[in-house]
């Protein structure tokens, strides 16, 4: 089955069979990344193109990563050093490099409704790496997958979102679609980091994060965004440490089989303390694994649709 949209723009209007042909999928490109030889021609002949106006390390490698498995060619675009600096307009820029004919439009960028910008003046497929403070769908994609992996279906397992919800792309993602497979989904943090009426998308909201530890099966731990001025909407990063932050302490006391997330990169000492971030409640390094899996099967699904 295809997918039912040419394009990744979010999972607020992804239907849950499309999540889970996604998902489904990405076991099989799981596999091919445990094999002697990890490339496959499946987008062979096919061109991608990174186009990061924000900086990115994790996912622009993890999908340059999963482009090049798939045997695209590959195209990397950084704000940094382009025509823009010159003074040249996004929507300039963008159509000169679609104007080389590309089929895949993978783009991150700092402001909100960028992707959906795109689809208006191109033919390529787009898939949202990443706007502002809207969607980061595939990091949601990828931590659904490795919840699975870890411990069965996310249907009726509780799971909390715990940090700066306020400021996160991955936050909304991330309750969109475990709504969506059901799960139960509930958020912790400051006050001043909650986004006003968050509760209208059907999120429970704990202010105490030892009870969050003691009622959920999984943490999804975000990282303070001190890059969108997250900072200001705490007094200090060791209040929120003493408050909020995940250490192995609190664990043992409230729930030692809890299940931690987190989408990198982690501020060590502040939202986790070390011996959680390498401890064995941790499945962070197996985010990044799957990461390129999920990758794999969305550039997959879409680069082989007519």
């Amino acid at each position: 089955m295809p997918l039912s949209s040419k394009h990744l723009l979010g999972l607020y209007d992804t239907p849950v069979e499309d999540i889970r042909l996604i998902l489904d999928t990405a076991k099989t490109f799981r596999e091919v990344l445990e094999r002697p030889i990890k490339k496959v021609p499946t987008l062979q002949g096919q061109t991608v193109l990174n186009l990061f106006f924000e900086a990115s390390t994790r996912t622009k490698l993890s999908f340059e990563l999963a482009e090049k498995r798939l045997s695209a060619d590959v195209v990397n675009f950084s704000k940094s050093g382009s025509s823009v600096q010159k003074g040249e307009t996004f929507k300039d820029t963008v159509n000169n490099i679609i104007s080389m004919k590309v089929d895949i439009i993978v783009v991150r960028h700092e402001s909100a409704g960028v992707p959906q910008f795109l689809t208006r003046f191109t033919n390529a497929k787009i898939i949202n790496a990443g706007d502002g403070r809207h969607e980061h769908p595939t990091q949601a994609l990828l931590d659904i997958y490795s919840i699975e992996e870890k411990i069965g279906s996310v249907k009726g397992k509780k799971i909390c979102i715990v940090g700066d919800i306020a400021h996160s792309r991955v936050a909304l993602s991330n309750i969109f679609a475990l709504k969506k497979l059901g799960a139960e989904v509930s958020v912790c943090g400051p006050l001043t980091m909650m986004p006003v009426n968050i509760e209208e998308l059907g999120v429970k909201i704990y202010s105490d994060i030892n009870k969050a530890i003691a009622e959920n099966d999984v943490l999804n731990v975000l990282r303070i965004q001190l890059e969108r001025e997250a900072g200001s909407s705490i007094p200090d990063l060791r209040e929120y440490r003493e408050y909020f932050g995940i250490n192995a302490e609190r664990i043992e006391k409230n729930n030692k089989d809890i299940l931690i997330l987190h989408p990198g990169p982690i501020n060590r000492g502040v939202e986790l303390s070390s011996d959680v971030a390498d401890g064995p409640y941790q499945i962070i390094l197996n985010q990044v694994t799957n990461g390129v899996a999920v990758r794999m099967a969305i550039l997959y699904l879409l680069g082989t649709q007519n």
